[in-house]
């Protein structure tokens, strides 16, 4: 019996059709999920680094 399981854990183990596809999957899915939880924080660190960006080249061209 415990061989059986034994080698039915190795089989698993060596099989590794889809498992990068799996684990872009599961990437994805958890940066998805990051960019909901933190959408507002997001969006107030991008409008303040386009404001500054548009302060610093206003300057340039002063």
């Amino acid at each position: 019996m415990i061989t059986v399981l034994t080698e039915g854990a190795k089989s698993l183990w060596k099989e590794e059709e889809g498992l990068g596809t799996l684990e872009m999957i599961m990437i994805i899915a958890v940066l998805i999920a990051v960019v909901l939880l933190f959408k507002d924080k997001i969006q107030d660190v991008v409008e303040a680094l386009i404001k500054t960006a548009g302060e610093k080249s206003q300057e340039v061209f002063e």
